[in-house]
């Protein structure tokens, strides 16, 4: 099997069945699945939220040793009703992960996210940490407030100082003490012209800044408008809900939980949007986990160095024992 040889990614896979699964609340939930039938389970937990998965996901993983899932969450990619934030909370995507495991007859899956699927992936761990075999998180994030000052407040604007003007003239001044209330009301009003021209400005920034390069030709093929009226909605509802956690504190505070779990953290050094301290501080407090710092990669799973690094981690756990 031939892997490129600078991101280590596998061949392009076609899934072998995808399907529409009704988890409740209105919410119809697309998952599908590729490689071995009866391979090692994994699950692979999107970004975001709101960011669904490309074909590109499926690569990190051997599809002769893997049963690769991809799924998408409440309200993103190809989900129903798109967009919508109706009982649309952490603890609502956690119970849909196990409705997918129950429904696929999967006793035990080893959980794979980056970015906002860290966040997840750490989330469902905690409350069901019999369920992982093993964890493979990049771009740490736990929605602490200062995460979210550093990348929509201020901080990666002094880095991005041209793409951030876009995002923040979007904004009247007078309300630009706290953009993300102010993008909430405008990605939460009745209006679609209004919602689709606050969408646009927040998914420009993120996706202009989550590499260490993205050209204009790649950043225009991302920020398309159902994409991200899905992506910059149900991300700024999440952000001001503070991820619906009790504390911010609360993934660092249940780590007890998971701390036999083995688990590789890939952290870009140069990652702007998920700044590499909030990895050092999951690292601080797992020393357990193996901790890869890569020195030379920003945000994306794209970047060699991280997508290397990711495949190193699924690879070494392939051989382990399924169930």
């Amino acid at each position: 099997m031939i892997q490129d040889p600078n991101t280590w990614l596998y061949p392009p896979i076609e899934p072998y069945h995808s399907a529409h699964l009704d988890v409740g609340d209105g919410h119809s939930i697309y998952f599908e699945e590729c490689g071995n039938r009866n391979g090692k389970p994994v699950l692979f937990v999107h970004g975001g939220p709101g960011g669904g998965t490309s074909p590109e996901d499926r690569r990190f993983f051997n599809p002769n040793a893997y049963r690769i899932i991809l799924f998408h969450q409440r309200g993103a990619g190809f989900s129903t009703p798109a967009a919508s934030l109706h009982e649309n909370t952490t603890w609502k995507l956690v119970e849909d992960m196990e409705t997918i495991r129950r429904h696929l007859s999967i006793e035990q899956w080893q959980v794979f996210g980056g970015s906002w699927g860290s966040t997840l992936s750490l989330a469902y761990a905690i409350l069901h940490p019999k369920r992982v075999t093993e964890l493979v998180l990049r771009g740490i994030f736990m929605i602490r407030k200062k995460e979210i000052d550093w990348f929509y407040q201020h901080g990666a604007s002094e880095i991005f100082p041209d793409v951030w003007e876009q995002y923040r003239d979007a904004i009247p001044e007078p309300e630009r003490r706290d953009f993300v209330s102010a993008y909430y009301q405008r990605l939460t009003h009745e209006d679609e012209t209004i919602r689709l021209a606050a969408a646009i400005p927040w998914t420009t920034w993120e996706m202009a800044t989550a590499r260490l390069y993205t050209s204009p030709e790649v950043l225009s093929a991302l920020v398309k408008p159902e994409f991200a009226l899905k992506f910059a909605r149900i991300e700024c509802h999440y952000f001001t809900h503070k991820g619906f956690f009790e504390s911010e504190d609360w993934i660092l505070k249940n780590i007890e939980k998971i701390r036999s779990i083995p688990t590789v953290i890939v952290q870009g050094r140069y990652d702007v949007v998920c700044p590499a301290t909030s990895a050092w501080d999951l690292h601080r407090a797992w020393p357990e986990a193996k901790f890869m710092l890569i020195p030379d990669a920003g945000h994306s799973s794209r970047e060699p160095g991280i997508s290397r690094a990711l495949v190193s981690a699924t690879d070494g756990f392939s051989a382990k024992k399924h169930q």
